[in-house]
């Protein structure tokens, strides 16, 4: 505002003959100076620099609505913003389009676009990628420390009940909860490497007895073992199953459809043993039986409950499934000619092992990819040529697409880790300001009281309070709580 008898600020050009695509305009950001013309303006007319045009015969209400300081002087607008950002940002009047720099936090580049008022959709298609991969480490942060929060939190208004299954989630499925839920998925850790090592030691002919009708049966102490084990998972299964929040998504959850595959066997084997022979043939029953035992191979896979390590294989198979299919594309393509090769150029051999095309698939792949049982192998020189060529172009197939899906791993094992310290940080960083809000509360008035008297209300007046662009909007509907991201940077 223009203060009376103020010289800084002389009477703003109100000149409307001027034409705006002539004007010439100064812009100083972060002390990197720029010119501009009123006619590379004038396309986004919506853009904050297109009104800088249009605001000079506003008055200084509107000049330092869009702008921190301005010089009527040199006709020279002054912000305080990024000016890497904004050499960026001033590539749409010039070329159409953005390109983020390399260094540049996404999030807070969508910020200074926001400023600027240009629109995202001028951001490049490689970049938009990039602030869509930032946007869903956000949200990921947020989800966990919403999860956090909602562990620590005790709500008075639920029931006894409520509480009591979120106490048992918590101490069945959040080993890092506290020192019993550790102990306890430790222990369900031992139960399935015990009876995964009972499922392998009861299969030595040594450690097995004979029944009475002369059949080779597991040990009783195995058997007895294996009882225990299956109990244990059996009320693991029933108590997680009871304090889930969400029975239908816990059902059709891949890991617990697992757990179910590891226990049922084991019921429905004993149930046939008892009443099966009643029904049908003893002997149907002795192989559904061991048909049954041998989906027990299943709980082998509860291990991935308790290793991060197969998790994070198991999301990385997921994001490399382009690199498999091109894997398994090359070989379906080398298997369906080698073999067809080899057994065009075999059939001259009295003794050729090749007897059909279908039949040569089985040595084309293990040819091509480096096993060779040798069950089946060519006899005639252009065959042996043709074997050569062929699991020397399996190397080459196999060996392409490993180096992306190693990649994935590491990308996605590097950035779970940064997801998890970041929502560490992001916890002490709460802890941290709720400690300074406190302590700062009671002395607030006394110092604002204290400033007024000292320095004037048009000093207090012109105090700019500091804050972070980046924050995460999903943690609170009422507060904003700032965060430092390592991903960002």
């Amino acid at each position: 505002i223009k203060m009376a008898g103020d010289s800084r600020f002389p009477d703003v050009d109100t000149d409307v003959s001027e034409r705006n695509e002539e004007m010439e305009i100064v812009v100083n950001v972060g002390g990197v100076r720029q010119v501009f013309y009123g006619d590379n303006l004038n396309q986004y007319p919506e853009t904050r620099l297109a009104e800088l045009i249009n605001c000079l015969s506003g008055g200084y209400d509107s000049i330092f609505s869009l702008c921190d300081d301005y010089d009527p002087g040199k006709r020279e607008f002054y912000f305080d913003r990024d000016p890497d950002a904004f050499k960026c940002i001033i590539d749409v009047y010039y070329f159409g389009e953005i390109h983020m720099k390399k260094g540049i936090c996404p999030i807070c580049f969508k910020n200074e676009m926001e400023f600027w008022k240009v629109d995202l959709k001028f951001l490049d298609d490689c970049c938009k990628t990039h602030l869509s991969e930032k946007k869903e480490e956000l949200e990921e942060i947020a989800r966990r420390v919403q999860l956090i929060l909602d562990d620590l939190g005790v709500d008075a208004s639920e029931s006894r009940w409520k509480r009591c299954q979120k106490y048992i989630w918590k101490f069945l499925e959040k080993p890092e909860s506290s020192y019993p839920a550790r102990v306890i998925a430790v222990l369900s850790f031992l139960f399935i490497l015990i009876s995964s090592i009972v499922m392998c030691v009861g299969t030595i002919p040594d450690m097995q007895v004979t029944d009475a009708e002369g059949n080779r049966v597991e040990h009783p102490t195995l058997d007895s073992i294996e009882t225990a084990c299956i109990g244990w998972f059996t009320m693991e299964y029933v108590l997680r199953l009871i304090a889930s929040p969400n029975k239908l998504h816990f059902a059709l959850s891949f890991m617990n459809i697992v757990d179910v595959l590891a226990i049922l066997p084991f019921y429905v084997s004993l149930t046939l043993t008892h009443l099966g022979a009643k029904l049908m043939e003893l002997s149907n029953v002795q192989q559904a039986v061991q048909a049954l035992r041998i989906m027990r191979i299943a709980r082998i896979f509860k291990l991935a409950r308790h290793s991060s390590g197969l998790q994070t294989l198991t999301y990385a198979l997921k994001r490399s499934f382009k690199e498999l299919g091109l894997l398994l594309m090359y070989l379906a393509v080398g298997i369906f000619v080698f073999s067809a090769l080899g057994y065009t150029m075999e059939q001259s051999h009295p003794e050729t092992l090749f007897k059909s095309i279908p039949q040569s698939f089985w040595w084309a792949i293990i040819t091509m990819t480096t096993v060779g049982y040798g069950d089946i192998y060519p006899k005639t020189t252009l065959g042996k040529l043709n074997a050569a060529i062929s699991f020397l172009c399996g190397v080459i197939a196999i060996a392409l697409p490993i180096h992306p899906i190693i990649n994935n791993f590491v990308r996605y094992y590097n950035k779970q880790r940064v997801l998890e310290t970041a929502a560490k940080h992001e916890l002490e960083l709460m802890e941290l300001n709720s400690a300074e809000g406190k302590a700062a509360s009671s002395k607030s008035e006394f110092e604002g009281l204290v400033r007024e008297g000292k320095e004037g209300p048009f000093y207090s007046s012109r105090l700019k309070v500091s804050h972070s662009d980046t924050f995460i909007h999903l943690l609170s509907e009422d507060k904003h709580y700032r965060t430092r991201l390592q991903s960002c940077k």
